[in-house]
């Protein structure tokens, strides 16, 4: 009986899924774009964009992820009608872009200085160095800390249910309502297809730190 629950309800699921997947597609992607130009503005930006991101970082990593979701969506709401999921975008995505900007400081940071110097000496402007020295090495070593984002974003979308966002938390809640049990049941199955998606990402993103590793990096000699 249980069984034949849950397989009745897998299109439900997967759909829920779907949902999760986009929208970890979008905050992530908007995490990236925005996280990459904070950390460029934070290590090569005038004092006041230092400022800035500095401000950004510590007011979005400092406040949770459930009270984001609530403020953009209920604060806004009131000046401007918005959706649940271009809400949980916005806020998720900013969140995100906090911890990404950071990642990619780190590893712009890492980045010898000498070869911005011996890229001035030969000609390059700043932004040319920046460009075809500094990123292509730094965004190579940032694959490795990004898994770590991808797995914390993943698990953060089950939070936009709470704003009516129909992903797999809430199609999880859905089933449950309508056969009036399985509690157990349903959320080891929505715990699983977090966990397949999870080890999937994860595995997809070692592949590439391995395939993008630059020969000799931080080997011991």
């Amino acid at each position: 009986m249980i069984l034949e629950t849950i397989i009745n309800h897998l299109p439900y699921l997967f759909g829920g899924l779907w949902v999760a997947l986009q929208l970890l597609t979008a905050l992530l992607a908007m995490g990236f774009v925005l996280g990459l130009l904070l950390a460029l503005a934070e290590v090569y930006g005038h004092w006041t964009l230092r400022w800035f991101g500095f401000a950004f970082e510590r007011v979005f990593r400092g406040i949770p992820e459930l009270v984001l979701l609530l403020l953009f969506f209920y604060g806004i709401g009131e000046f401007y009608a918005i959706e649940p999921f271009p809400a949980a975008v916005l806020a998720l995505g900013l969140k995100s872009t906090a911890y990404q900007s950071q990642i990619f400081r780190g590893v712009i940071q890492g980045v010898p200085r000498g070869q911005m110097s011996a890229a001035r000496a030969i000609g390059m402007s700043k932004v040319q160095a920046v460009r075809y020295i500094v990123l292509p090495q730094a965004l190579r070593q940032a694959i490795g800390p990004w898994t770590n984002e991808f797995s914390g974003e993943l698990k953060a979308t089950s939070l936009a249910y709470v704003i009516g966002v129909v992903e797999l938390t809430r199609q999880g809640r859905y089933i449950i309502s309508s056969t009036q049990g399985n509690i157990l049941v349903v959320f080891a199955v929505v715990a699983l297809l977090y966990f397949v998606v999870n080890w999937l990402g994860n595995r997809v993103l070692y592949r590439a730190e391995e395939v993008f590793a630059i020969p000799g990096y931080g080997e011991k000699s």
